[in-house]
């Protein structure tokens, strides 16, 4: 298969059973799992939130750089061995700031493996700082003045965490002092909250890309809108079936979207949580829904178009 770019990761959601067993043991961390097979047993989710209360309570063992830049490199090498050749990478400060790790702390674990990630993995890499939906504003805004104050080189700001009730509104004008500092912007949207999410991610937010989306078929209205503006999705099929948000891969609604003319690309938003890497998204998908050649090719194609690479790293992408 071509070269092709993941967008909607979640750093965090790399953090496999192994590596989580690993770290407590090198931080002399007691976990509430008698084995490595009980944890696995947990992994069966009914919502977005039970899931989000098994992944919280498992950063408890990131706690050094070091940690954070196994964390990364595990990432980049399993996504390296998938075809992945771009990647941009959500993390989610406050959910490590919240258990007194220094930001600071955070961002050179991951930064360190970044900035070696294409000599190392062949990989071009961005990373992008995401705000709890769920938690104060006023935390938010506090976490892009300490990004700013750090002079972090993050390429964009996201939106993510429990989407029902937490309005993109709320967040107004913490995304528009981001864009203003010349940083992209991103958000969480459709997956679990309705498709009015999409569109407020879009005109209050402003943002280049709804990550997940797929909700926006309920409104036909805002399906051609998205197709009109080349609004990129960051769909992640095996997420929403292990969500519910959809019974069962062969019911995802991927086809579908294509076929609308939506930018849709595929990702793996959470692998160690949701049963595999973009490269396994892939293939069940050829499984499930007889994908054909031509549109994973469309599938890889839009996920570079949809990139913040440069011009110039896109070009060598497409050619790949």
């Amino acid at each position: 298969m071509t070269a092709f770019a993941e967008l909607h990761m979640h750093i965090e959601g790399a953090l496999g059973p192994d590596l989580i067993f690993g770290l407590a043991e090198r931080n002399r961390m007691h976990l509430p799992y008698d084995s490595l097979a009980d944890l696995e047993s947990r992994y069966e989710f009914t919502d977005l939130q039970s899931f989000l209360d098994l992944y919280y309570a498992n950063l408890a063992v990131l706690r050094t750089a070091d940690d954070f830049a196994d964390l990364t490199r595990d990432y980049l090498r399993r996504a390296a061995a998938a075809g992945v050749r771009h990647a941009e990478i959500f993390f989610d400060p406050q959910a490590h700031t919240a258990r007194g790790v220094p930001l600071q702390v955070v961002l050179d674990g991951i930064l360190d493996v970044l900035a070696v990630s294409e000599h190392e993995f062949g990989m071009s890499t961005g990373l992008i700082a995401s705000f709890l939906r769920d938690q104060p504003v006023h935390d938010a805004e506090a976490v892009l003045d300490e990004l700013l104050r750090l002079r972090a080189p993050i390429i964009g700001v996201g939106l993510d965490s429990a989407e029902v009730g937490n309005p993109p509104t709320l967040f107004e004008d913490v995304f528009a002092r981001a864009r203003a500092e010349g940083l992209h912007a991103v958000a969480h949207a459709g997956e679990e909250g309705p498709p009015e999410y999409i569109r407020q991610a879009l005109d209050v937010l402003g943002v280049e890309r709804i990550d997940h989306g797929v909700r926006c078929l309920e409104d036909p209205e805002l399906v051609r809108r998205l197709v009109d503006e080349e609004i990129p999705l960051t769909v992640c099929p095996l997420s929403n079936v292990r969500l519910r948000v959809v019974d069962s891969l062969g019911q995802h609604p991927l086809r579908t979207m294509l076929d609308a003319g939506l930018k849709v690309t595929v990702n793996s938003d959470d692998p160690a949580y949701f049963g595999g890497d973009v490269g396994v998204n892939f293939a069940r998908l050829r499984e499930e829904l007889a994908l054909t050649d031509g549109e994973v090719e469309t599938l890889a194609r839009n996920s570079i178009e949809a990139s913040f690479a440069s011009p110039a790293r896109k070009e060598q992408l497409l050619a790949m």
